[in-house]
């Protein structure tokens, strides 16, 4: 990160640790600083963490650090954002909700779908899952809430992809981090006001609840 924002004057890195309130406030501060007046147009919740233990291995510890993590830092993040997003979407022309207006992206998982229960026998997880089904959910109530105030809400599978959170247990993945980020990207673009509260994959497909 610190190499691309050497070679790219327009990104900025802002501290902050999503487990940490007084973190998540300060890095709002900073965004709102650096935005001059100015909205946030998009906020990307991607922060996420796993322990692949077995069910009758969880442990309290476990499902607190990872619901924390995965599920109650879009929450506090979204709330702390939430004057920029707001001043982004009076900002913007238009009725529609979108992405180009002011939305929150949380990335969320298949591995959190109560219908597919995505790799079961290949790793349990149930904090994981437990964590990313809470976050969709938070999704649909952020598209609710915050529709009043034009903002957007949409929860994407990325795919199994290969970084470190997707290697976990010595797996290798079938998704590079490029096409994922590429498919996202290219999703995210096309998304209107009828997906907002939607949970989608990288590739636009519906993810079953």
């Amino acid at each position: 990160l610190q190499k691309l924002a050497s070679k790219h004057p327009n990104l900025v890195i802002v501290p902050l640790e999503v487990t940490d309130p007084a973190s998540i406030k300060a890095a709002a501060a900073s965004v709102g600083e650096r935005l001059k007046g100015s909205g946030l147009n998009l906020l990307i919740n991607n922060a996420g963490i796993v322990r692949a233990n077995r069910l009758e291995n969880e442990t309290l510890k476990d499902m607190s650090e990872v619901y924390t993590t995965n599920t109650i830092a879009p929450l506090l993040l979204g709330q702390a954002f939430l004057p920029l997003l707001k001043k982004a979407a009076q900002e913007s022309p238009g009725s529609g909700l979108s992405c180009s207006k002011a939305a929150i992206v949380n990335i969320s998982s298949n591995g959190g779908s109560i219908k597919e229960v995505y790799l079961w026998e290949g790793i349990q997880a149930a904090c994981y899952r437990c964590s990313k089904a809470a976050l969709n959910m938070l999704t649909r109530c952020q598209s609710m809430g915050y529709r009043e105030h034009g903002i957007f809400s949409v929860a994407l599978h990325p795919g199994w992809v290969q970084t470190d959170l997707g290697c976990e247990g010595g797996a290798m993945p079938p998704l590079t981090v490029d096409a994922s980020v590429g498919g996202m990207l290219k999703v995210l673009s096309n998304l209107s006001e009828k997906d907002s509260g939607a949970f989608l994959d990288w590739e636009g497909n519906t993810v079953p609840w």
